[in-house]
């Protein structure tokens, strides 16, 4: 059986994971007969966001424990993930994508990459195991990648600075995946694009459908 790690951001389309596209990400690893572990990084979350009215609260919360509820507990620190344990990567998407993950939410195409996220997209490429990537998380692959093919969505602004990183974008609508052969990485737009559940369930399910189809 195929084994995922599926890497979260903390909990919350604002300042966490999407939690619409993490859920489906799982059932739709489940649903195609593989299974999953799910890891996140052991640190701050940039901040925490009221998701009732958008305004910033006066707190701090740890990304790892946030994601645990996500993950119902069953998650592991990020430091602790050995890609030679698993047949592919895979991140749904979320602002925390943006925020604890990598730095593009504040600074663009001139972003850096959490460390261990680093390591663990690295590790992949070198494992030649397949990388997927959903609504916003393309921008980590990007950035540490390069001259790879990927999609999010239609958004003008963020595709202007992935391209800049020297990736190639390609516009695409819901449920599309932009493959690239060379680095085995898969993207979709998710909530990149105005979406309903039902068509993040089916993004999922393409984008995990196609990663299987070359392990």
């Amino acid at each position: 059986m195929k084994k995922f790690a599926i890497i979260l951001a903390g909990c919350g389309v604002y300042d966490g994971a999407e939690i619409h596209e993490a859920i489906m990400t799982m059932y739709s690893v489940l649903k195609n007969g593989a299974e999953y572990g799910i890891f996140a990084p052991d640190i701050a979350q940039h901040h925490v966001v009221n998701h009732l009215t958008g305004a910033e609260m006066p707190e701090t919360r740890n990304v790892l424990v946030e994601s645990a509820r996500i993950a119902r507990g069953k998650i592991q620190p990020l430091a602790k993930l050995d890609m030679r344990e698993f047949d592919a990567l895979i991140f749904p998407g979320g602002f925390g994508v943006a925020k604890n993950l990598c730095s593009f939410a504040f600074k663009g195409e001139y972003c850096e990459v959490n460390p261990q996220v680093a390591k663990v997209v690295n590790d992949a490429v070198n494992l030649c195991k397949p990388i997927g990537a959903l609504c916003i998380s393309p921008v980590i692959l990007a950035n540490l990648l390069g001259d790879v093919e990927l999609t999010i969505g239609n958004d003008a602004e963020t595709a202007v600075a992935v391209e800049k990183m020297g990736a190639k974008h390609k516009l695409t609508t819901h449920g599309e995946v932009v493959i690239d052969r060379k680095y085995k990485v898969f993207t979709t737009p998710c909530y990149m694009l105005d979406a309903t559940i039902l068509q993040i369930a089916e993004g999922a399910d393409n984008i995990v459908k196609a990663m299987l189809n070359v392990m």
